[in-house]
């Protein structure tokens, strides 16, 4: 989720980028710039490399002593690398440069602040150049404003949108040190997923927590499990264990003891969705029937987003290859996780659901990412709202079914507290969703992050909602949806 999934948050001076749960440092960057004071910098570092591409960031630093209003960063890659999907920033390529700019609803680094994008890339090479706002990315004389003129509007299409899961430094092929349980965790439980908050998976790799005590603590017994990405064209969760060696079966099989299921999720903000790395619809069905097999899954979820959400070519081929699946897997639940704005879906987003259903796909649900509007000061919980009965008016067009019906289609995923874009969802959001969900009786609710309601505390957006309440405050109030 935002979205969600995703984290061009502005931190403090003192703030540190940290990677989720404690899981491991970032990868060293490659010939990180050096800070300098008194200037703008940016600096470039690895999260995760794979030999075939690799996940990384641009880190800006603003030690001017003054607001920075608008930034553009162009950076230079090698014949060898190529730029896959980004988020937190803008980005357009022409003649081998790549020119990232802030987004629309973050335009300005206070003084003493920092802004992050991050990127894929597909082959290998760290940038061979930098400058931010027309000046050398180690340090120079600067402007305070950038190059062209910063946009002041909200975006027109949904942002990209919820804090990326981070994944652990060893390389996707590399086991997790110890070993991962071997049983199949025990088929679905037949329960109706109605609940089901997104949880970052590597926040629970080093078995500080797991599923059950979420559950426990938050009066819920199911959980959307964030998120397989890819290793080439193998599935992988957040580009650190393969599933197929059933990583985290004992904490789904303890869910299912306990009543609840789990969704899968395959996607996010960061790191290559399988239809993207995959390049034939046969091997993109392979790879999420190890997943579903490798857990006895009833449902998954496909978070599409950022580049992947305008791609037609890989669009049509995960679509195809879903179709096979459920044909393949009779009962699969199938949901598809897309951007929304108040209005409702982007037309990418609607391009994505039309091709599931022209391509016999059984879809359960459309749940929109309601988080990141870029209109912070007004109400999330009435947005979220408005973007619910626009998605359902939405849906409607497509299928030609009723109310009601169009309502079951849809899934609603707020991101707690603080968003990305300072828009705050709070507790009495939350309350007059759920009102509002029971009411007209929407299929689906899930919210970003567990482990951010778990914390409850001031900090990072990956990790707290920044806003004043008790741990799992928001977790209790949606779990009394009932559909």
């Amino acid at each position: 989720m935002q979205r969600s999934r995703l984290r061009l948050a502005i931190y403090a001076s003192a703030a540190v980028v940290a990677v989720a749960g404690g899981v491991g440092a970032a990868v060293a960057a490659t010939n990180p710039t050096t800070k300098a004071a008194g200037v703008l910098t940016a600096s470039f570092s690895k999260d995760s490399d794979w030999g075939t591409g690799y996940q990384a960031r641009y880190t800006i630093t603003n030690g001017t002593g003054s607001a920075v209003n608008g930034w553009q960063l162009a950076f230079g890659l090698p014949a060898s690398a190529k730029l896959g999907s980004f988020w937190d920033a803008t980005i357009s390529t022409a003649s081998g440069v790549s020119t990232a700019k802030n987004p629309a609803y973050a335009p300005t680094i206070p003084a003493g602040a920092k802004a992050e994008f991050g990127f894929i890339v597909n082959g290998s090479g760290a940038p061979t150049s930098c400058t931010i706002n027309g000046a050398a990315c180690g340090g120079g004389s600067v402007p305070t404003t950038a190059p062209t003129t910063a946009p002041t509007k909200p975006p027109t299409t949904a942002p990209t949108t919820r804090p990326p899961t981070t994944a652990p430094t060893k390389p996707p092929t590399t086991a997790p040190t110890t070993n991962p349980p071997t049983t199949t965790a025990p088929p679905a439980s037949g329960a109706k997923v109605l609940v089901a908050p997104y949880v970052d998976m590597g926040l629970l790799s080093n078995g500080s927590t797991t599923l059950s005590q979420l559950g426990q603590s938050g009066n819920v017994k199911s959980f959307s499990l964030a998120f397989v990405t890819s290793a080439g064209c193998k599935a992988s969760w957040f580009a650190a264990f393969d599933p197929r060696a059933k990583q985290f079966a004992d904490q789904i099989s303890a869910v299912r003891a306990n009543g609840g299921d789990v969704k899968v999720s395959f996607g996010g903000a960061t790191g290559v969705e399988l239809a993207q790395a995959c390049g034939s619809v046969a091997a993109l069905q392979a790879e999420y029937q190890a997943v579903v097999s490798a857990y006895n899954l009833k449902y998954i979820d496909l978070d599409i987003e950022g580049a992947a959400v305008a791609d037609p070519t890989t669009i049509a081929r995960r679509s195809t290859a879903l179709a096979a699946l459920q044909k393949a897997n009779p009962g699969l639940k199938i949901s598809l996780t897309l951007p929304v704005l108040p209005e409702g879906l982007t037309a990418d987003g609607l391009n994505v659901v039309r091709s599931a259903k022209n391509a016999g796909v059984d879809l359960d649900l459309v749940n929109i990412m309601a988080m990141d509007y870029g209109r912070a000061g007004q109400d999330y919980g009435n947005l979220a709202i408005q973007a619910v009965k626009s998605t359902k008016d939405q849906i409607k067009s497509v299928y030609g079914n009723s109310d009601a019906a169009a309502f079951k289609m849809v899934g609603v995923t707020p991101m707690i507290g603080v968003n990305d874009d300072q828009g705050v969802f709070g507790l009495a959001d939350a309350r007059d969703l759920v009102a509002f969900a029971n009411q007209n009786h929407i299929g689906f609710v899930s919210w970003w992050e567990a482990n951010r309601d778990k914390n409850a505390c001031n900090g990072a957006l990956f990790q707290c909602t920044n806003i004043a309440q008790s741990p799992f405050d928001f977790s209790k109030i949606f779990a009394g949806f009932t559909g």
